[in-house]
């Protein structure tokens, strides 16, 4: 295995509304082709067959889907698909355990199309900061396309028909990534994340369901996708979440005004781990990362910014560590490789920092 460079996804880049607190906002639609079972029904000819319907859908419209690259997940080398994952590309469930699954990616990996996951289609649409209603826009029109020439499942009174009973309707899912760490730090998190499942959010990780919350990054996205419209979604979501960036900035400021040395000297600090640390597991890596990200959006830190801090999300994952290192590493050596590949980011900044 050679070493490689990874290619920066389009939501790293660090700007976008509301960049200081808000990293990136997704939007996902399932959909189904009519008359074919769901995949985790469907047998191996039919998996098969899907693929190749959505093949040939993309491949007839080259004006739209003419920067996109088909990967069938099979044929990609498992560091790879962990890869995808990591990124934020791909569904653990894709990656890991789909029949026939594959990927139309398109070349700025701001919209990823995931065949044969949970549904037939998931089209995927992530972009930096505050921006779901441009998100769902990219979306839909790509939807459009594809249902110019392929039937989906739809039901008069149900709408698009899902294999979970929770994406039924619009089968849209929103979903936004936010960097939280004032709330958490003065303790108010738990009372203002905890109320959000009260008006139909979910509160998860960096890595969606199942995932803690650590590095101070904390996904909301919507519960319910029937009775309710795309553009509804989208409105109660942005909404909640812009309510959220001003419980943020305030508890930003009661820190910058209780003790702005000691917020100061705590960024400092994480930077300095980050740049001479010789061991550092991935926890510790999301925690200093929230800390240097904290002190360079208070205006205390000079020479780094946001898209460096998102792409080192993804550097320090497993995947990516090995993928760059150009072989296998255990967890032990990850952790001896992690702090080596931040300070290779970091060396391009060392002159102002």
């Amino acid at each position: 295995m050679k070493p490689n460079k990874i290619v920066s996804s389009r939501w790293m880049e660090g700007s976008g509304p509301e960049a200081e607190t808000v990293i990136s906002s997704r939007v996902r639609i399932a959909r189904n082709i009519r008359g074919i079972p769901f995949p985790y029904l469907a047998s191996d000819a039919q998996t098969k067959h899907v693929q190749e319907l959505v093949s040939r859908a993309a491949a007839s419209q080259e004006e739209a889907f003419g920067q996109f690259t088909f990967l069938p997940v099979e044929s990609l080398p498992p560091l790879e698909k962990e890869l995808l994952v990591e990124k934020h590309l791909s569904s653990p469930f894709l990656a890991r355990e789909s029949q026939h699954g594959a990927l139309l990616l398109r070349c700025d990996e701001a919209v990823s199309i995931m065949i044969n996951e949970e549904d037939h289609l998931r089209i995927q649409v992530i972009l930096p900061g505050l921006q779901l209603e441009e998100a769902l826009q990219e979306a839909d029109g790509y939807d459009d396309r594809l249902e110019g020439e392929i039937d989906y499942a739809f039901d008069e009174s149900y709408g698009y028909l899902t294999a979970c009973p929770t994406n039924v309707g619009t089968g849209l899912r929103a979903s936004v990534m936010l960097h939280l760490p004032a709330l958490i730090m003065t303790g108010q998190a738990n009372r203002l994340l905890g109320a959000l499942s009260q008006v139909g959010l979910a509160v998860r990780g960096l890595y969606g369901e199942g995932t803690e919350i650590i590095g101070n990054l904390v996904q909301i996205s919507n519960q319910v996708t029937l009775g309710q419209t795309e553009k509804e979604i989208i409105r109660n979501l942005g909404g909640v979440t812009r309510q959220v960036i001003e419980q943020e900035q305030a508890s930003r400021q009661v820190l910058l005004n209780e003790n702005r040395a000691r917020l100061a000297d705590r960024s400092w600090r994480a930077l300095g781990l980050l740049k001479y640390a010789q061991i550092m597991s991935s926890q510790e890596a999301m925690q200093l990362l929230s800390d240097v990200r904290l002190g360079f959006d208070l205006g205390m830190l000079k020479g780094v910014d946001r898209r460096l801090l998102n792409e080192m999300l993804v550097t320090i994952r497993p995947a990516c560590l090995q993928i760059a290192a150009g072989r296998e590493l255990n967890p032990q050596e990850r952790d001896l490789e992690r702090p080596e590949r931040l300070k290779t980011l970091l060396e391009e900044f060392k002159e102002s920092v």
